[in-house]
């Protein structure tokens, strides 16, 4: 159970703070009333205040929209690691069936929005507050680190997005507004982030463990440079929080236990609890809200959800070297639940294949051969003997959005597209393969930076993003109808489709908003 304040208070802070609530598909997110704001003059006037309205801005994020589930289907569903079964909202993205009309679609955007509206009322209101300067910095610096990110999800799953960045009751006619160009979104989103440096505190007190810091803002800010490919600016970021203050931890599955949540390696993580609450995203006073980790990762027969399976080629990536002891990389069994009796010693413990209560493959699926997913689903803990032993709401266990591991790959990355194989890049990418007994690389090319991404971060909400910015959607998905077997293939593709459309209530609302191409 969660025990730090920063979580328990989100929940009592939104039970007394009036907040908008989405319906699924009655309005578009522009037509909404003030979401923070009881009335102009009761509030947004003390220090308290503003604490509320930064809690309510973090808020989306644990919504049953985003990240406690829906957002997996814009993210691992769509890349070339998942194959998801059936043909629904939920896979309809990853193999190009998705429409303007898609609950699952608008659900998630409306999220994304809702923590950009909200950060804009703190951004907005929060500077005319007499409170403590430096908590008004902090505060601040959250807040234009919320709509930066919300923003770079915005645009890396729609790419034309309305650019929002002041309340919506002080928008003049707020069904009037154009799609922006994602050039000046990014900017933005580079302002926003080198604000949130500035403001931002280096660490916080262990009671508000979640809350974001000054090195979450640098490497965020470092990311997005990459995927504009500014490898200058990039690797300029990265440096600044290659120092000490982050470091990897000894074990690597320890980045995917409730256990060892908020750790040295964690950057950014999602706070997921896991209370007993099955509220369908209830997001304002006495409305209950579901905050745990959605198990649509969980092998077949052991989840209530469609579910997925994990597509050949990873397991034989990750088969196709050892480490310096000759056996299977440790990643593998905390990644991928598969068919092998094979071992692995690392860290005082002997690994294998095995998933809830325990089982071997061949007691899970005798006669079958086929790959799934193990990350994040903690087996040990609670002694769970399926994912939703206690309902959906059984797991606690938190999302990392961005590790060390992966500023480590990222520095990596821009330094070798900068300068080839360095000592610097390979001293980055050998301290992520040392942590798991991989032998150190001599030279490295950019397939081996690729590759180690997959062996790292598989199932991480990075890998279809990693293949959109390197414009290898196409190559890898479309061109390998095999891996959306299970949801029917990638025939629907046309260019343009690697981006989800337009929600059609935001188009049926404002009759400056396009389709975007290929739909």
């Amino acid at each position: 159970m969660k025990k730090n304040i920063f979580k328990t208070s989100l929940y009592l802070f939104l039970a007394t703070i009036t907040i908008v609530i989405y319906s699924c598909r009655k309005e578009d997110i522009l037509d909404q009333e003030n979401p923070n704001a009881v009335t102009p003059d009761s509030f947004w006037n003390t220090e308290e205040d503003a604490t509320k309205g930064i809690i309510g801005a973090y808020s989306p994020f644990t919504h049953i929209w985003y990240y406690s589930r829906f957002e997996i289907f814009l993210s691992d569903y769509r890349d070339d690691v998942v194959n998801a079964f059936g043909t629904s909202e939920r896979t309809a993205a990853g193999s190009f069936n998705g429409i303007s009309t898609s609950n699952g679609a608008f659900w998630v955007w409306s999220a994304m929005y809702q923590g950009v509206t909200r950060a804009n009322e703190v951004i907005a209101n929060v500077p005319n507050i007499d409170m403590n300067p430096v908590t008004r910095d902090n505060i601040l610096g959250e807040a234009y680190f919320i709509r930066a990110f919300n923003y770079f999800n915005l645009l890396n799953n729609w790419k034309n997005v309305p650019l929002i960045t002041i309340p919506i009751s002080d928008l003049d006619d707020p069904k009037n507004i154009m799609q922006a160009d994602p050039v000046d979104v990014w900017a933005q989103i580079e302002s926003d982030l080198s604000e949130a440096q500035n403001l931002l505190p280096d660490s916080w007190p262990s009671d508000y463990n979640g809350r974001v810091t000054a090195g979450t803002a640098i490497g965020m800010l470092g990311k997005v440079y990459l995927y504009q490919e500014k490898y200058t600016e990039a690797k300029t970021e990265f440096l600044k929080i290659m120092d000490g203050r982050y470091e990897l931890m000894a074990n690597y599955a320890d980045n995917f236990t409730e256990a060892a949540e908020n750790n040295k390696e964690s950057l950014f993580e999602i706070q997921l609890v896991a209370d007993g609450s099955q509220g369908w995203g209830g997001d304002a006073p006495g409305a209950g809200k579901g905050a745990a980790f959605h198990p649509d990762l969980a092998p077949k027969g052991f989840t209530g959800q469609d579910g997925m399976r994990v597509n050949d080629w990873v397991l034989d990536l990750f088969l196709d070297e050892r480490t310096t002891n000759g056996e299977i990389d440790p990643r593998t069994y905390t990644t991928l639940f598969f068919n092998s009796e094979e071992t692995t010693t690392y860290q005082g413990e002997v690994l294998k294949s095995t998933t809830y209560g325990n089982r071997t493959y061949q007691e899970a699926y005798p006669g079958e051969d086929l790959v799934w997913a193990n990350k994040w689903l903690d087996i040990e803990y609670g002694e769970y003997s399926g994912s939703q032993d206690q309902g959906w709401h059984q797991s606690g266990n938190n999302l990392r959005l961005l590790r060390y591991a992966d500023i480590l790959l990222m520095f990596a990355e821009a330094e070798f597209k900068l300068n080839g194989s360095t000592t610097a890049a390979l001293n980055a990418i050998n301290k992520v393969r040392a942590r798991v007994d991989m032998p150190a690389f001599t030279s490295i090319t950019m397939d081996d930076i690729e590759d180690e991404r997959i062996k790292e971060l598989s199932l991480e909400r990075t890998r279809y993003f990693d293949l959109l910015r390197w414009n290898k959607v196409e190559e890898r998905i479309v061109n390998n109808p095999q891996f959306k077997s299970e949801s029917g293939g990638t025939s629907s593709y046309k260019p343009g489709k690697e981006y989800i459309d337009i929600p059609q209530n935001e188009i049926d609302s404002n009759p400056n908003f396009e389709h975007n191409p290929g739909y």
